[in-house]
């Protein structure tokens, strides 16, 4: 047992710990703790739901890691993209070690131990050109180098299809659930039954406007490439080094394959409306570096607004069937947030006048 930890876990709500000995939790995270050399615990911290900042005693001193509890499909894409698809084609550097892996004997979640990168996540706030120059460059090396790799057909078996599979499945899907929530299998209220109103019309002009964007997509998304799948500044680090930015990119859980404008609309809509253009010019430089090009300002505009699009859908399907299958009180916070998301939507980039 290592001292502290299972109580640690314990406090931040993680279920199913048994009240005498070893939880089942606490000891799959020990198993994936054990190439560290773990022993007590001296300090902890809840970054985010079902992942940990864990400082321990260690032979040496002290050495502090990430841990993070996810279900097991998010597990092996991360141990893929981490151990597999981007160290096969050199970019192995860009991602963190991961130091530790065991599944929790239900089967439903798995814990992964990674070295702690610190403090250094990119922040759009206040972005620093240099080290998002840095991060830009990385991410167009991702996209231009896994074009038309035999890997590909790996991370798409593994991986999510971000590209125009996705934005039909989830618009369709979405559509099929909410006309579920009527009478007389449903009822709601009027306010409730305005916003499900509202969803479904957004949705029906959306399957509507299928053939444009599905064209768009084809003629002008690009090759198919290898997605980080979420790609929030959160997700990036860029490190001050002597020897310069070291970048390193996590949380690989949604990677799959697509166009690289679904990566890009993610990234460009962490930063303020005036900043996005420069950051793009960063990107539409470094990709030249690898021969490839963007279509324009208008073209990219629609290409992002179908996968905002195609994320709002796809965040709408799991309301809908909690609400159908267990009544599930949530379920309408998440549809109203859904809806609110599709009222919002604006271009990513300014138009261009010409």
């Amino acid at each position: 047992m290592i001292a502290g930890l299972e109580r640690a876990i314990a406090a931040s709500g993680v279920p199913a710990l048994a009240e005498t000995g070893c939880g089942e939790p606490a000891c799959a995270l020990e198993q994936a703790l054990q190439p560290v050399g773990a022993a007590g615990l001296v300090a902890h911290e809840q970054l985010k739901t079902g992942v940990f900042r864990l400082q321990f005693e260690v032979g040496y001193g002290t050495r502090s890691v990430v841990a993070k509890r996810m279900p097991p499909e998010h597990a092996r894409r991360n141990e893929l993209a981490i151990r597999r698809w981007l160290p096969e084609l050199g970019l192995g550097a860009i991602v963190p070690e991961l130091l530790g892996l065991a599944a929790e004997r239900s089967g439903r979640w798995v814990w992964h131990v990674y070295e702690d990168l610190g403090p250094w996540e990119l922040d759009p706030r206040v972005p620093d050109r240099g080290q998002v120059a840095a991060v830009v460059h990385e991410i167009a090396r991702v996209h231009a180098r896994f074009v038309a790799q035999p890997v590909l057909a790996e991370c798409r078996l593994h991986g999510q299809d971000s590209g125009v599979a996705f934005l039909v499945s989830s618009v369709r899907n979405a559509i099929h659930g909410l006309e579920q929530l009527r009478a007389p299998r449903f009822a709601l209220s009027d306010a409730r039954a305005e916003v499900r109103d509202r969803l479904l019309d957004r949705l029906y002009r959306l399957r509507a406007e299928e053939p444009l964007r599905v064209r768009a997509i084809e003629d002008w998304g690009g090759p198919e490439t290898l997605l980080h799948g979420d790609l929030w500044t959160t997700n990036t680090f860029a490190e001050p080094t002597a020897a310069g930015t070291r970048v390193r990119i996590i949380d690989w859980d949604r990677a799959g394959v697509g166009p690289a404008s679904y990566d890009l609309s993610t990234f460009l809509l962490r930063f303020a409306p005036e900043q996005r253009l420069a950051v793009l010019e960063l990107y539409r430089e470094a990709l030249a570096e690898h021969g490839a090009a963007l279509p324009g300002r208008r073209e990219l505009n629609l290409l992002f607004e179908s996968a905002e699009c195609a994320r709002y859908a796809s965040r709408a399907v799991w309301p809908a069937i909690a609400l159908l299958r267990d009544g599930a009180a949530w379920g309408f916070g998440e549809l109203a947030q859904v809806e609110g998301w599709f009222a919002a939507l604006a271009p990513v980039l300014p138009e261009d006048p010409a």
